[in-house]
């Protein structure tokens, strides 16, 4: 039978313990009696459990109800144009801190209009939204629980998780109620495939369903190591494949978030990486899929200005390996502007250690402008790509042209199918460099236009007559 295999988002829940975590040391070891064999769990789960808590959001909109048939035949008017419609998510959530700091999956509360946060005593309050965070799917929420202090769970920064380790998922699986599952670390920094972007998930095989998004993974000192945030299933269910958000980057928001931020802020290093070719490697006596290659480095960028060079290998960074772009773009978001990162690298057959001082990407001249008037842009927001505009709106930082900000709805722009995001690369033959060049373009009018956009890597060339 052919399967197709998914990867969905869940609703989960974030747990924090209500006790000081235990001594961290490393004393794993394999059961070797039927005694330790029946070892339980409970211990670990009646400190961590309190701090987990479920999420009820609701969002409320107005929309246009139908016509009656008395309104139809007769004219009449019964009550209100409009009606209220009710939609919901549930998932799960962790306290971090005990004046009442919540973290979840922002899946689980984007767009709605209430939200609720229930702990493990039954007891309901509404939560304030801090921070969203759409890259790392993070939100962070704030309950008043008044001079209560609750009970909490500590976010482990240290990455000392194994694969092979045991840890617990817990959360509100299908709205069943707390549940709690374990089994082990799977694989570390795993990527899904997400080119580009800073996903380096913990793998687990800890059974997660529908409803665990933003719930707490636990290790054995009861320690949060990471949120639970996506399942891949070929049967909608667990299939022993959770993804959870590393507590390093979770701790990096939930700081920006109590700091009162309102987007995390993220350095750059200024470098575009690929994979390493099997040739390259073999040639360099690296293990196949070790090590990113440095294809280019952006002018005055942090990569540039501590010596990075087209053709380096990197290898690591914090002493972390980084195998894909996947991981080294993590291993940046994980600092702060301004922080120094040793990065590892192989130039010429020798390895040597450089230190990067991150920095936030460069802004560029701000020259956003609404385009307006006969042609296929007109209703479009513009503004010429930068490092900083890329970053923002999720792009290539070594993209140049004109990107597309925001699109008016019912205007020329988008009648033609352009969205935000769009690259603007050439009108007429004319190749487009600046907002000021492409307004010199259209402004001399016309009804045949044609034009060159790109879009998630894809180039198209258009024709439209306005």
């Amino acid at each position: 039978m052919k399967h197709t295999f998914l990867s969905l988002l869940l609703c989960a829940a974030v747990a924090a313990p209500a006790s000081a975590a235990l001594a961290q040391q490393d004393n794993r070891r394999v059961p070797s009696s039927a005694v330790q064999m029946k070892s339980s769990f409970a211990p670990v789960v009646r400190n961590v459990a309190p701090a987990v808590v479920n999420i009820a959001a609701i969002q409320r909109t107005q929309v246009r109800r139908g016509v009656t048939i008395e309104e139809l035949f007769y004219g009449t008017t019964a009550g209100p144009r409009t009606q209220e419609r009710v939609t919901g998510s549930e998932g799960s959530g962790v306290i971090v801190s005990a004046d009442g700091v919540v973290v979840t999956n922002r899946h689980v509360i984007a767009n709605m209009t209430e939200i609720y946060v229930g702990l493990n005593d039954n007891r309901q309050f509404k939560a304030k939204v801090l921070l969203q965070d759409a890259r790392s799917d993070l939100a962070i929420l704030k309950i008043d629980p008044g001079n209560e202090r609750l009970p909490f769970l500590r976010i482990d920064t240290q990455e000392d998780a194994q694969v092979g380790d045991l840890v617990l998922a817990i959360g509100n699986p299908l709205g069943v109620g707390q549940t709690v599952t374990n089994g082990i670390v799977s694989a570390l920094a795993r990527t899904l495939g997400e080119s580009g972007s800073e996903y380096s998930f913990i793998q687990t095989d800890a059974a997660i369903n529908l409803g665990n998004s933003g719930g707490a993974l636990v290790d054995m000192d009861g320690d949060l190591i990471g949120i639970n945030t996506q399942i891949a299933t070929r049967s909608g269910g667990s299939d022993g494949l959770g993804f959870a958000v590393p507590a390093r980057l979770v701790r990096m928001v939930v700081d920006t978030a109590l700091a009162g931020g309102q987007r995390v802020a993220r350095p750059w290093l200024g470098a575009r990486t690929q994979a390493l070719t099997l040739e390259v490697a073999r040639g360099m006596n690296l293990p196949n899929g070790q090590g990113l290659q440095v294809a280019a480095v952006y002018p005055r960028s942090p990569a540039d200005r501590a010596g990075l060079l087209e053709g380096d290998i990197i290898l690591s960074i914090d002493n972390q390996p980084v195998n894909d772009e996947a991981q080294l773009n993590y291993r940046i978001a994980t600092h702060r502007p301004g922080d120094a990162a040793p990065i590892r690298i192989r130039r010429n057959g020798a390895e040597r250690v450089l230190t990067v001082r991150l920095a936030l990407p460069e802004q560029g001249p701000s020259d956003q402008r609404k385009l307006t008037g006969r042609n296929p842009f007109a209703g479009a927001t513009v503004a010429t790509l930068s490092p900083a505009l890329a970053d923002e709106k999720g792009l290539d930082p070594f993209l140049e042209g004109v990107a597309i900000t925001e699109i008016q709805p019912g205007d020329f722009a988008q009648r033609v199918g352009l969205r935000a995001g769009d690259i603007i690369r050439e009108v007429n033959g004319v190749p487009i460099d600046s907002t000021r060049r492409l307004e010199q373009v259209i402004s001399s009018g016309g009804r045949n236009w044609r034009y060159a956009v790109e879009r998630g890597g894809q180039l198209a060339v258009l024709q439209s007559t306005i």
